[in-house]
C-alpha cells in the first residue's frame, strides 16, 4: 500500500512526495557549487541567486538547512512556481480521546482539526529544532567524504565534541567547514 503520492506535471516538479519532512515554502537552503557556498536562503531566494547560472550549473549541490539533504531544484526558468497556496499535504489518521477532549475540540475556532494543527504547531515551535549530528553528517557525506581526516571529524560529531571536529576540519574549505559547524550546533 502507498501512504502517500507525488504528483508530476511537466515542468513543475514537487518536492514535498520525495522529502516529506522538508517545507519548500519556509525552510532554508544552502548551495554550494565544489566547496565554495553560493547562495543561502528561502528556495525562492537561492533559485533567484543561481538562475544566472544557467540550468545546470556544473557541481551544484543544494542542501536544506533543517535535514541537511540534498535538494533538486528547477533552475531551467520554464515553469514559473504555480500561484496560490500549497496543496498542505493532509493525511487522515485515528485519534483516540476522551469525549470532554472531542468537545473542547469541537468548541475550538476551525474545528477539532485545525485545533489540533495548532497545538501540534505551538509545541514544534516551542521546541526549535533540536540539534542533530544528522544534518551535518548527511551534508558532509555528500561534499567531504575525500577529505583528510573525514572519518575522524564523524566520530567527534557523533561524540558531540565540538572542539575535536572543529579541529579536524581545520585544513578543509572555510566554506564548508562554516557550514558544518553550523549544521551541527555542537556545544
Amino acid at each position: 500500500m502507498i501512504s502517500s503520492c507525488a504528483c508530476f506535471y511537466p515542468g513543475v516538479i514537487h518536492l514535498s512526495g520525495f522529502y516529506p519532512d522538508v517545507n519548500m515554502e519556509t525552510d532554508t537552503f544552502t548551495a554550494f557549487i565544489g566547496p565554495d557556498r553560493v547562495a543561502q536562503g528561502t528556495l525562492d531566494e537561492v533559485t533567484a541567486a543561481l538562475a544566472p547560472s544557467g540550468p545546470h550549473p556544473d557541481g551544484l549541490l543544494v542542501f536544506s538547512d533543517r535535514t541537511g539533504r540534498v535538494t533538486d531544484l528547477d533552475l531551467t526558468g520554464a515553469a514559473p512556481r504555480p500561484r496560490g497556496r500549497p496543496k498542505l499535504g493532509v493525511k487522515a489518521r485515528e485519534v483516540t480521546l476522551l469525549p470532554r477532549h472531542w468537545d473542547w475540540l469541537g468548541a475550538q475556532r476551525g474545528g477539532a482539526s485545525a485545533a489540533l494543527r495548532r497545538l501540534i504547531d505551538a509545541a514544534i515551535a516551542a521546541e526549535g529544532t533540536p540539534p542533530t549530528p544528522d544534518r551535518a553528517y548527511r551534508f558532509l557525506s555528500a561534499l567531504a567524504g575525500d577529505f583528510p581526516h573525514y572519518e575522524e571529524a564523524l566520530r567527534a560529531l557523533y561524540a558531540g565534541d565540538a572542539s575535536a571536529f572543529a579541529a579536524h576540519m581545520a585544513d578543509w574549505p572555510r566554506d564548508i567547514r562554516d557550514h558544518a559547524l553550523a549544521l551541527a550546533r555542537l556545544g
